[in-house]
């Protein structure tokens, strides 16, 4: 049987580059992978054109589809604002004692409230809403300005020293290492501090100490110095302290104060009303709550 004649291939160009008797030819690609090539650019152009691509100083070109993901995710929360629209219709009109134990609103309102919890409170509250150093936490019965809901539900929407909102909890305490106060006076002070809650001092100057609570700090913290919470001042004859309860930090406090501020969500729509009494009510329930 004759043999089919083998068709040998066009010899190929070699580039002119050789390396330690390596030659460098000049083979082509395949067909098939530079018809793929040319789609992909012919696909990249018309994706170019039809949908936002090219970056601008103001955003980017619209295309011609018009298709934009912010307009998309801006639908479907107006989607469920609109489906959730009765919901917070009625939570605006009860009485804020009465959500929680509504079976219509009462489970609405604590997820709710624990989802702007997360969005907005962790940075400061902790995401177990445990507090830290300068921040309360939320968990305990400690409360600055009033544990019950409606305390709550002010302090959310007024915030605490804003000076976004003229309805805020507004409290100043003096710095009293301002010419106010001798060093001798302070050390003795926070010596009587330390003894509230049953601490090693040193009983000179904690007497001392006394005389110069009285004159100086009973006003606020009163004269058992529990606190007072119509000015936000903290219970000072227990363990919890918001910046720590060592002699250097209560020294720190007297001498230089502590003003914390807490937004006002009300204040250009960063919380709804709805939200603020969603996240009120979580707060509430989270077991602190008075």
């Amino acid at each position: 049987m004759a043999r089919k004649p083998v068709k040998k291939k066009a010899p190929v160009k070699s580039t002119g580059h050789s390396w330690d008797g390596i030659e460098e030819l000049d083979t082509p690609m395949p067909r098939w992978w530079v018809w793929t090539f040319y789609l992909t650019i012919i696909w990249g152009i018309g994706y170019l054109i039809a949908m936002p691509a090219i970056p601008l100083v103001h955003g980017a070109t619209p295309g011609l589809l018009g298709k934009s993901s912010r307009a998309d995710v801006a639908a479907e929360i107006a989607a469920v604002k609109a489906k959730n629209a009765p919901l917070d219709e009625k939570i605006n009109g009860m009485e804020l004692s009465k959500i929680a134990s509504d079976p219509e609103v009462g489970a609405y309102a604590i997820n709710g409230g624990h989802a702007v919890f997360q969005t907005f409170c962790i940075q400061c509250h902790g995401s177990g809403a445990e507090g830290n150093k300068g921040f309360p936490n939320l968990l305990d019965d400690d409360w600055l300005w009033g544990g019950t809901i409606d305390d709550i539900y002010t302090t959310v929407k007024h915030g605490i020293r804003s000076e976004d909102d003229d309805d805020t909890r507004l409290s100043d305490m003096p710095v009293f290492g301002d010419d106010y106060l001798s060093d001798e006076e302070i050390a003795s002070a926070a010596q009587f501090v330390l003894s509230l809650s049953n601490r090693q001092t040193d009983p000179a100057l904690a007497e001392a100490g006394a005389v110069v609570f009285e004159d100086n700090c009973a006003a606020c913290h009163g004269e058992d110095a529990k606190g007072g919470r119509e000015v936000g001042a903290p219970n000072l004859t227990d363990n919890i302290w918001l910046y720590g309860g060592d002699l250097a930090t209560i020294t720190e406090t007297i001498t230089n104060s502590r003003h914390g501020v807490m937004p006002a969500w009300s204040v250009d729509g960063k919380l709804s009303e709805a939200q603020i009494r969603q996240v009120a009510v979580y707060v509430h329930e989270l077991g602190g709550g008075e």
